[in-house]
């Protein structure tokens, strides 16, 4: 089985909702399965090293996950227009990957969430995109052939899946924000399947 593999941070459970709707995409397209993992956590002064395992949802990312799929789809929520740090941390520290080519030519998308409308989504997007395009990944994004991308009052851009929040840090997705998710898992699906044949 081909698998993708679905990495995100989240603190608020909105980044992990869609990146379990843009896994469900996945595993809608034949041949093809989703690796849910995190990234972990960082901090300023680190007192204990983090667990292997976290308390709950995906398993934190190990290198090999990143050898072993066919395709990637990265989240992060926004942080000031742009990848939370343990996003960019994860993202620095992947010299040895970059050095061996291990995502050249693999298909790789984008996900996010804010907490306003116009919070930065796009920004964010972009600049999680620019880290995958060194390590020569092939970029995708939601055409405006999916119809939600049209009719969406929150989240959802052509750059990649995304959820508006709102104040009170509402991490339900919407029906198009969830639509879209799912139609971005499979898109990188259907194109990891035929790059894998």
């Amino acid at each position: 089985m081909t698998e993708v593999l679905v990495l995100y941070y989240s603190r608020g459970g909105s980044v992990a909702r869609l990146a379990r709707q843009i896994a469900r995409g996945i595993g809608e397209v034949e041949g093809v399965s989703a690796r849910l993992r995190t990234v972990p956590p960082v901090a300023a002064i680190t007192q204990t090293a983090a667990p292997p395992v976290p308390e709950d949802g995906a398993p934190y990312v190990e290198p090999r996950d990143l050898d072993e799929c066919a395709g990637l789809v990265l989240g992060s929520p926004t942080r000031f227009g742009n990848m939370a740090a343990p996003v960019k941390h994860w993202l620095d520290g992947l010299g040895a990957q970059w050095a061996s080519g291990a995502l050249v030519g693999k298909p790789a998308a984008v996900f996010t969430s804010t907490a306003s409308m116009h919070g930065g989504q796009e920004s964010t997007l972009l600049s999680m995109m620019v880290p995958l395009l060194h390590h020569g990944c092939v970029i995708l994004g939601i055409p405006y052939t999916e119809p939600a991308l049209s009719r969406t009052r929150g989240g959802g851009t052509p750059y990649g899946a995304s959820h508006v929040a709102g104040a009170q840090d509402d991490p339900e997705l919407s029906d198009d924000e969830a639509a879209l998710a799912r139609a971005l898992g499979r898109r990188v699906a259907a194109l990891t399947a035929k790059v894998n044949r």
